[in-house]
């Protein structure tokens, strides 16, 4: 189980479940996965995701919010990426680079999301549908990533 996650309540959503954003996470890995393998577009990609998981148990407000950002942000989250990979970007396996675009993601744009939360969850998911060690290069990179992204909040779990 995941360290607590903090969510945003608003009095026009109900409050979602991390159970919910966990399956938003799994959805948007196979995605992400998706979008890296075949190039298409976010919106039909979410489209279809909605169709073939039509649960309510998802926070799909998070899932669309990641699938519509990553491509266009997908240079901006290589720059931060590339310094730390010990091979080439299209030499990554697509899973592995599927994940740590969602966790680069959310270092950096969702402060609200514990940077623990990310990498815990990232390498979950690397354990879940990665090569054998694959979790382990993912721990390794958001690890490196985590202080350069979130400096504050590192320094305030020191401090």
């Amino acid at each position: 189980m995941a360290p607590n996650e903090s969510q945003s309540t608003t009095s026009a959503r109900p409050r979602l479940s991390l159970a919910h954003r966990r399956k938003a996470r799994r959805l948007l890995m196979q995605a992400l996965y998706q979008w890296l393998i075949a190039d298409g577009e976010a919106l039909d990609i979410i489209k279809q995701f909605r169709e073939e998981n039509p649960s309510n148990k998802i926070d799909w407000e998070y899932f669309e919010e990641v699938l519509t950002a990553v491509p266009k942000e997908a240079a901006a989250l290589d720059a931060y990426l590339v310094p730390l990979l010990d091979r080439a970007l299209t030499a990554l396996d697509p899973i592995e680079h599927a994940l740590l675009y969602l966790g680069t993601y959310e270092l950096a744009h969702r402060i609200d999301v514990p940077y623990r939360v990310v990498i815990n969850e990232a390498v979950e998911l690397a354990k879940m549908f990665g090569a054998t060690d694959s979790h382990k290069y993912i721990n390794g990179v958001l690890d490196k990533l985590a202080p350069v992204l979130r400096p504050l909040e590192l320094k305030q779990k020191r401090g």
